[in-house]
């Protein structure tokens, strides 16, 4: 089980990225928002909201990435 955790790990970096960060800001959004008196359906929509905005958290993130990986492929080609 720990082997297919962490093959689908190193294969999908950014999903799993994802994944953790939304667990973790869905976590302080249901703890922070457990006293305020949303309904049902508010609180699905922060839930999701918070979802997506991890995700773009993610993917803004993964641009440094992607400048790194370009730079270095650019410098390696020069003669």
């Amino acid at each position: 089980m720990w082997t297919a955790i962490k093959g689908f790990t190193e294969r999908h970096p950014r999903l799993t990225a994802w994944i953790a960060l939304a667990i973790g800001m869905v976590a302080i959004l249901l703890w922070s928002a457990r006293d305020v008196g949303l309904t049902p359906s508010q609180l699905l929509a922060l839930v999701i909201a918070t979802i997506v905005l991890a995700g773009l958290c993610v993917w803004i993130i993964s641009w440094e990435d992607d400048e790194e990986e370009t730079g270095s492929q650019s410098s390696s080609s020069k003669p």
